[in-house]
């Protein structure tokens, strides 16, 4: 299934029912891949039909090779396209994983007009279904629960997730969303799903709810299909959500913020190996490389005297400050959009409470930048794109 992790914390956490997030068998984009806003937005108000049509990837495999020893294969597929030059360009992969790291199983190509089911001589087989999706602002939010659910372990409770699917034309089920997993509760109630139409359709189509007990060697057990008289729906509501191209033609003021990463990681301002460093000559240091801004330009210099540089680096912190600020602009009706920017030379320790305050901040209006700096390693940042909160 696409969109998870390979260790069980993150094998545990919600997948694809955030307030922004795609559906979970879609692919991870890479580079580039995703639409743009401005340019749809373009289309839309001159009443045009887009140059593009959105479709989605679902795929499946069995009797794959196992490769492992004392374990079974932890697969993952990229997909790429055929250039007009012959070249390859990877449009997504369903898993966060280095291809160095992993082993070769078995490779082929078709067009997407095909009906595709493809065989890897003896080594398994891969399954894609492609549909055609629509974009829509429309989505509902959803809060489950369920009562005494079957145990399934034997030393303590179960820990019980839901994997959503939704039916599609040739009857089969493509999963949409699962629920973070609740640890040792035969009684769960799981956090809000907030489900776009792209995910699930139609209100009219049907959906198929299962309820696993989560095992962190992936096989996981079933506890049982919709569970009459176990599952029950605790909230439902319909919303809409909004991109920010949608709150600036609105009219929306545009407010801007700016992060600065003061850690020591830095290196000390006052020698020229340090990413801070004022050369006397005037030459800008990585920070100071923008134009036009003169009050955060006064204000950085000003910061970088009465500063001592230390750590760690948290994200976290700075995107709940401002996710308060839109929050409370929100709450006395007031028409502005925030733009968060935050620069740092990518040595990041808080993942997982950044990742929490994203999706907090999701439904505000804000959007977040993320510039790095330096030669740090900021392959750590690739694990928010899933969430597209960034364009890498």
């Amino acid at each position: 299934m696409g969109r998870c992790f390979s260790d069980v914390r993150g094998g545990k956490q919600a997948v694809g029912v955030g307030q922004t997030g795609p559906s979970m068998p879609s692919l991870i984009p890479a580079s580039n891949s995703t639409i743009n806003d401005a340019v749809d937005h373009f289309f839309r108000v001159r009443r045009c039909h887009p140059l593009f049509t959105l479709l989605e990837l679902s795929l499946s495999a069995s009797r794959l090779r196992d490769r492992d020893i004392f374990s079974k294969s932890d697969p993952m597929v990229v997909v790429y396209t055929k250039k007009r030059d012959g070249t390859l360009e990877e449009l997504g992969r369903t898993e966060i994983l280095k291809l160095n790291d992993a082993e070769f199983l078995g490779e082929s190509s078709c067009a997407l007009s095909e009906k595709w089911e493809q065989g890897f001589e003896k080594l398994g087989k891969l399954v894609v279904h492609v549909e055609e999706t629509v974009d829509s602002k429309n989505a509902i939010e959803i809060i489950f629960c369920c009562s005494q659910l079957e145990n399934k372990d034997l030393l303590s409770k179960s820990d019980p997730f839901l994997r959503i699917s939704r039916i599609v034309e040739n009857g089969g089920s493509v999963p949409i969303c699962k629920t973070e997993v609740v640890d040792n509760n035969l009684n769960p109630i799981w956090r809000p799903l907030c489900l776009t139409t792209k995910q699930f359709v139609s209100k009219d189509n049907p959906l198929v709810i299962k309820c696993f007990d989560f095992n962190s060697s992936g096989n996981h057990v079933l506890i049982g299909l919709v569970l009459k008289g176990q599952l029950f729906v605790d909230q439902f509501c319909e919303k809409q959500l909004y991109s920010s191209i949608d709150y600036v033609s609105s009219g929306f003021e545009l407010n801007f913020m700016v992060a600065v990463d003061f850690t020591a990681s830095n290196r000390n301002p006052r020698t020229p190996d340090s990413l801070h460093y004022i050369d006397p000559s005037g030459q800008f240091n990585a920070y100071q490389q923008v134009e036009g801004i003169q009050g955060i330009m006064a204000a950085y210099a000003s910061a970088l005297n009465q500063v001592a540089l230390s750590g760690p680096t948290l994200f976290g912190q700075v995107i709940n400050n401002s996710a308060e600020i839109a929050g409370q602009s929100v709450s006395y009706n007031s028409r502005k959009y925030f733009v968060l920017l935050i620069i740092t030379d990518g040595v990041l320790t808080d993942l997982q409470e950044t990742k929490d305050a994203l999706v907090r901040a999701s439904d505000l209006p804000l959007s977040i930048l993320i510039v790095g700096v330096g030669g740090a390693d900021f392959k750590q940042m690739a694990i928010y794109w899933k969430y597209r909160c960034f364009d890498p």
